[in-house]
């Protein structure tokens, strides 16, 4: 299959997960390219994720690396093959490769869970939200390039009403809700739409009121993908430079306990409802 120089965060991952196999048997990479009938040029790219796999050769490798979870072999099998051309590849020249990622990896994500103290979620923002956010970046953008970057953000949210709706679970502190960006008609369209939003079977929004005091994670925003297996879960993490994934056990692990002492911190869906329909009603 086609190599490539710029790899997808998918594609990553795949090569990241080979070698981690790999060194779980306890081969170096010469001696795994020999049991499976590759160069060690060609297995390097591999782990790399420079160079598209197929599912056989996953099967293979998992053969000869003696692993024998067959769910986390399926899930390998079901990552390869060239990179994914979705929606958002017409983004490719447009957008930061880290943007697409996201796109990507929320498309094949299973279930998420978001955490967001200062904004709403992207995935639940309107799109007169996500201009005015667009619109303060530092260095500002022209019209245009905020303009993709509404679009982009709007078509992130088929994967919550598209076909393939997934389960997401979005907690919220109060402070987002109260941040009245864009003015007050601006607030209160959006402050709508995720009450609207609340409503779909898929989608459950939880409020942090100011009462609840301090709690892990109110320093950041967390999106958590969950895959077809838990070792193949990732977080994301917005910075001011760019986007931020985590992959390692260790790291998912932190971040379930974190958004579920959030979750816990929350009210529930019925009560999270009704105090944003009293700050809608209020802005």
């Amino acid at each position: 299959m086609a190599s490539s120089d710029a790899p997808t965060l998918r594609q990553q991952r795949l090569g990241v997960e080979l070698r981690k196999l790999r060194e779980n048997a306890g081969l170096s990479s010469t001696a795994a390219a020999a049991l499976v009938g590759v160069s060690q040029a060609h297995m390097s790219r591999i782990e790399a994720g420079r160079y598209a796999v197929s599912a056989d050769r996953v099967r293979a490798f998992a053969r000869a690396y003696t692993c024998t979870d067959q769910n986390l072999i399926d899930a390998l099998a079901g990552m390869t093959g060239r990179r994914t051309r979705g929606w958002w590849e017409e983004y490719r020249d447009i957008l930061p490769p880290s943007m697409l990622d996201l796109a990507e990896m929320e498309h094949h994500a299973t279930a998420m869970r978001i955490a967001s103290v200062v904004h709403i979620p992207g995935l639940l923002q309107t799109a007169d939200q996500a201009r005015v956010l667009a619109g303060n970046l530092v260095p500002p953008l022209v019209p245009h390039e905020v303009e993709h970057r509404v679009s982009y953000r709007i078509k992130r949210q088929v994967v919550l009403y598209g076909q393939r709706a997934i389960p997401l679970t979005a907690i919220v502190h109060e402070a987002a809700l109260r941040m009245a960006f864009g003015g007050p008609a601006v607030a209160r369209e959006q402050l709508r739409h995720l009450i609207e939003a609340s409503t779909h079977e898929n989608v459950s929004v939880l409020v942090i009121p100011f009462g609840a005091g301090t709690f892990p994670g109110s320093g950041q925003s967390i999106v958590y993908c969950s895959a077809t297996v838990q070792q193949l879960d990732t977080v994301q993490l917005d910075t001011y430079h760019g986007s931020e994934f985590l992959d390692a056990h260790a790291q998912l692990v932190r971040y379930r306990k974190v958004l579920d002492i959030m979750e816990a911190f929350a009210l529930d869906p019925v009560k999270s409802r009704d105090l944003i329909a009293r700050i809608e009603k209020d802005t």
